[in-house]
């Protein structure tokens, strides 16, 4: 069964030199592993994502993967400080000033990759679960 098995995202990029940039230089990351065609990455706690080449493209149209931080004010002002460029929503409890929305039990804040990838950062609420089904 799954149940036992470990999960790990995948990302589609068409351009794998230029996303292990991006992902070096915007956002601190260095790959564990590399591949010719793909790098993985791996987070304390054992969660871990991968960029993969592909001929497609992201969609873009939602999370594809999730950041889970302590305070997100203080990771999306280094992020922009690094150059990286936020989504800006019209919905109640989107802050444009911050680029940080307050929804439930959480604030989250978005922004693509080189290659399309929607990805996420997220502060949980005192006490609220961290949980993939947590949505804006």
């Amino acid at each position: 069964m799954l149940s036992a098995a470990r999960y790990c995202a995948a990302l589609p990029c068409m351009d794998l030199g230029r996303a292990k940039s991006f992902y070096a230089d915007k956002l601190g990351l260095t790959p564990v592993d590399e591949q010719p065609d793909r790098l993985f990455y791996q987070a304390r706690g054992g969660s871990e994502f991968l960029l993969f080449e592909s001929k497609g493209t992201a969609s873009g149209s939602h999370d594809q993967l999730r950041f889970s931080v302590a305070d997100i004010e203080v990771e999306v002002r280094d992020l922009k400080q690094r150059g990286v460029r936020f989504e800006e929503y019209d919905f109640p409890g989107f802050d444009k000033a911050t680029s940080i929305a307050w929804v439930v039990d959480h604030s989250a804040a978005w922004f693509k990759d080189t290659e399309g990838n929607l990805l996420c950062i997220v502060e949980l609420a005192t006490g609220a679960v961290d949980r993939p089904d947590t949505q804006i």
